[in-house]
């Protein structure tokens, strides 16, 4: 079985991959402290190939439709089996990966792997946007948007164009929606979840619940109007 989590950097991600390595899922290695695959530079890489192709429609709008048609560019399968070689040559029954620029290859990475096994993660953005990664801005991985010098509105950009691209991939045979918070308060019923979709018995790990709500003590702009439609979907309560 080959397992891989999407979700944006600081949705918690870090906690499923910890999870799946403690389930004993050869996570690959080397992996750093946030259960990420190493060296990350070839799906950088990767990311910046496949943004060639899609096209910037404007405001918060991108049109993915080339991805799900065209052929798959040889450069990007390239890097990514080379980036994935230490998971994809391994013996281990279970195995996967977790990087959070998996979510912007996400097209890709579906048709490459059709028959995996998805994990997608999501955080309340909130408290996503709180804290800078690498994602924040998107022109860094080759993505067209409009650019700010407002760091927290770039990485507000950054969360709904990750919620964009996987909306806009047909859905995998194989995916399961976790929220980060519900592993955190009901962990036991979100592992039992998890259990029964990948088949294997799932560990339990120590979460923060003061991991959840920081944006309450928040004194900058963590709110912003085009959350509230993928807020809905996904849950939270902004009001």
């Amino acid at each position: 079985m080959l397992i891989t989590i999407i979700g944006r950097g600081h949705s918690g991600t870090r906690s499923i991959s910890h999870t799946l390595s403690a389930s004993n899922v050869f996570m690959g290695e080397p992996l750093n402290g946030s259960g990420d695959l190493l060296p990350p530079e070839k799906m950088y890489e990767a990311c910046r190939v496949m943004a060639h192709y899609v096209e910037y429609k404007g405001g918060l709008e991108w049109d993915f439709s080339k991805l799900h048609t065209m052929e798959i560019d040889p450069l990007f399968k390239r890097l990514i089996e080379e980036y994935l070689s230490s998971v994809l040559n391994s013996p281990a029954e279970n195995k996967g990966w977790k990087i959070p620029e998996t979510t912007l290859v996400y097209p890709w990475i579906v048709r490459m792997f059709p028959d995996i096994k998805y994990i997608h993660w999501v955080r309340d953005p909130r408290d996503c946007i709180l804290g800078g990664h690498l994602t924040d801005d998107l022109n860094d991985f080759g993505i067209q948007y409009d650019k700010t010098d407002d760091i927290r509105r770039n990485r507000a950009i950054s969360w709904k164009y990750q919620r964009e691209i996987v909306k806009a991939t047909p859905a995998p045979k194989n995916q399961i929606f976790i929220r980060f918070e519900d592993m955190v308060f009901k962990q036991d019923e979100t592992l039992a979840k998890l259990s029964e979709y990948l088949g294997i018995p799932m560990a339990k790990i120590e979460m923060r619940p003061d991991s959840v709500g920081r944006y309450k003590t928040d004194t900058g702009v963590h709110m912003y109007d085009f959350f509230k439609e993928e807020m809905d979907i996904c849950g939270y309560d902004y009001n």
